[in-house]
C-alpha cells in the first residue's frame, strides 16, 4: 500500500511532482501541507496536526469539503509529519512518498530525513522527493533509474557502510567502506539510465539529482 504525505516545506513546481501521486492509495496532509495538495488539485483523505501553520481560509475549505481530521495539541512529542506517517503505517502503508519535506527550517528538514530511518526500522519505506531530486535508503541493494549525467550521492547513516559496490556510475566503488563524515560518496554520475548499488553492512542515504533540461 502506497501513501503520499504532504508536509509544509517548499514546493515550486507542482507539475514535476504529479508522477509521485500516481498509484497512491492514501493521501495525508500534515498541517499546512494541505495547501500543496489543493494547489495540485488533490483531495486528501486526511488532515493531521495541530493546525498552527495552516491558512485560515484553507482550513475553512477543508471543513466545507468534509475532509477528515486528526487534531493534535501544539505541545506534543512528535512533528505533524511524523504523526501523519504514524497514521499511514497504522493504516497499512508499506511505502510512502513525502512531498514538501524540506524548506527553510533545517531542523525540520534533518528530522524528516532521519524519519526515513525511524520508519524503515518499523517496516515503512519512506522516500523524500522534490522537483529535481529523490532521497531514499539503501540497506542491501538498489537499482536506481535515471539518465546519463544525473547525480547520485551515497551518504552513510551508520558509522560505516562496508562492502559498497556500484555499477553504471562514473566513479566505480568495488568493495569500498564509506565512513560517516568523509564525502567520498558525493556526486557520482550516471553513465546511462540505470545504476546499481549493493552493500554488505550498514545503511546509506541515497540522493539522486536529476540534471535540468
Amino acid at each position: 500500500m502506497k501513501a503520499v504525505i504532504f508536509a509544509g516545506g517548499q514546493i515550486k513546481n507542482y507539475d514535476k511532482l504529479k508522477k509521485y501521486i500516481e498509484g497512491s492509495d492514501l493521501v495525508i496532509c500534515a498541517d499546512s501541507g494541505i495547501e500543496h495538495a489543493f494547489n495540485m488539485g488533490i483531495m486528501p483523505d486526511l488532515l493531521v496536526g495541530d493546525m498552527d501553520s495552516i491558512n485560515h481560509d484553507t482550513l475553512e475549505k477543508a471543513n466545507k469539503l468534509g475532509i477528515a481530521r486528526h487534531n493534535f495539541p501544539a505541545e506534543k512529542d512528535s512533528t505533524d509529519t511524523e504523526l501523519a506517517l504514524d497514521i499511514a503505517l497504522a493504516k497499512g502503508a508499506s511505502e510512502a512518498i513525502l512531498l514538501g519535506g524540506l524548506g527553510d527550517r533545517p531542523d525540520h528538514g534533518l528530522a524528516n530525513i532521519f524519519l526515513m530511518v525511524n520508519f524503515f526500522n518499523r517496516g515503512l519505506k519512506l522516500k523524500l522527493v522534490g522537483e529535481n531530486w529523490e532521497m531514499f535508503l539503501i540497506d542491501k541493494m538498489a537499482e536506481v533509474t535515471g539518465k546519463k549525467g544525473d547525480i547520485l550521492s551515497l551518504i552513510p547513516l551508520s558509522p560505516e557502510v562496508a562492502g559498497v559496490n556500484t555499477e553504471g556510475l562514473y566513479y566505480t566503488l568495488k568493495g569500498e567502506t564509506l565512513y560517516m563524515g568523509p564525502t567520498l560518496g558525493i556526486s557520482n554520475v550516471f553513465l546511462g539510465n540505470t545504476a546499481r548499488v549493493t552493500i554488505k553492512q550498514g545503511l546509506l542515504l541515497a540522493v539522486k539529482y536529476t540534471q535540468k533540461g
